[in-house]
């Protein structure tokens, strides 16, 4: 599956800027045509700008579309992530859209080529020109709604973490404020968004961290409330996604000390929710801020806190130990996707040789 760039999808224009750009790059073409004959002149100038425009708009708005990514080369993953942050169907409608109007635009300018070199007068050029424009523009403020709402679903989907399946994936998950973002910062190499004070993550983010020159991704997810599914607003729903599409192991944190406004019945109920949801997957209960626990609960296997360091270590090697990345169950063979530098390994036959050519040599 392809990986999505989310922060490589281009600079989406308005409606009018995309007009602007192509009438100005056409009124400069008409300026490169000569000839002698002024009839021939102003026929080739009109087809020259006809031309030019429709390029610039043509090739902008396929530009769009083949650069941002398409649903069907995507995860199940990515694309439950597209459809919490901005819908799926309204990308698929925006993206086919501007396609429909890409292929418009094209036909106009070929038909209005055509147009002009039957007529026979220099205003006709330049009506038959005028005309073509009013059709172009026309159909670029067709698609407005759907021009508009790619510029804003830009601006959300830039903010999307590029997570890569052929590497272990950790999903780190709870109820709000229960120190998701900064067991994140604690245990990876990422930056996710951390503050002294509560406060909830408002998008899912991405650490990371290495070990034997592998990658372990790391999704903080939003925080989750204890409610029916039907409540959940979209932020919630982007946790969901990752909940139920990706991870190698979900890592779901309990706030015993109830400091960051969850009840610990209300974590506890989110946490049966999350054990429904995921059934495939091993589930890691760990209880933070354990600094700040007068007492500790008898379930708790796992006690964490990033303020004084207690327990992330033993955290992280458990987490290594659970998904097994690096498991050799057949000694002759590599674990998959283990990185191997070019030439760091030289043929057991070659040293062979070269030791008996020494022998030979003394």
């Amino acid at each position: 599956m392809a990986i999505p760039q989310w922060r490589s999808i281009p600079t989406v224009l308005y409606p009018q800027e995309i007009l602007d750009k192509a009438f100005r790059k056409a009124s400069k073409q008409s300026d490169l045509v000569e000839d002698p004959d002024k009839y021939h002149r102003v026929r080739k100038q009109m087809v020259r700008m006809i031309q030019s425009a429709s390029d610039t708009i043509d090739s902008t708005l396929r530009n769009w579309v083949d650069k941002w990514p398409s649903l069907n080369a995507l995860s199940e993953f990515d694309r439950a992530l597209i459809d919490a942050a901005v819908g799926n169907d309204d990308y698929r409608k925006s993206l086919g859209a501007i396609q429909w109007a890409a292929e418009r635009v094209r036909k106009i300018s070929g038909e209005s080529e055509s147009k002009i070199l039957r007529l026979r007068n220099i205003e006709s050029f330049h009506e038959a020109r005028r005309h073509a424009y009013g059709r172009i523009s026309s159909i670029v403020h067709q698609i407005s709604p759907q021009i508009l709402w790619l510029g804003e679903a830009r601006e959300i989907l830039r903010k999307l973490p590029s997570v890569d399946s052929d590497e272990p994936v950790i999903v780190v998950a709870g109820s709000p404020n229960v120190g998701k973002s900064a067991l994140i910062g604690a245990l990876s190499s990422g930056e996710p968004e951390v503050a002294a004070y509560p406060f909830t993550t408002k998008q899912l983010h991405l650490g990371h961290f290495l070990h034997r020159r592998r990658s372990y991704q790391m999704v903080d997810t939003p925080g989750l409330l204890d409610r029916p599914m039907e409540e959940r607003n979209l932020i919630e729903m982007q946790a969901i996604a990752a909940l139920e599409n990706i991870g190698d192991i979900l890592v779901v944190l309990i706030d015993a000390s109830e400091s960051g406004g969850s009840q610990l019945d209300e974590q506890y109920n989110l946490l049966d929710e999350i054990r429904s949801l995921v059934t495939e997957r091993p589930i890691l209960v760990v209880y933070s801020k354990s600094d700040l626990l007068k007492e500790i609960p008898e379930d708790a296997q796992h006690l964490i806190s990033t303020i004084n360091g207690e327990g992330i270590e033993e955290l992280r090697d458990i987490i290594i130990q659970i998904i097994g990345a690096d498991r050799i169950n057949n000694p002759l063979i590599l674990p998959e996707n283990w990185h191997i530098e070019e030439n760091s390994l030289e043929p057991l036959g070659t040293k062979y040789e070269i030791e008996k050519r020494r022998e030979m040599d003394n």
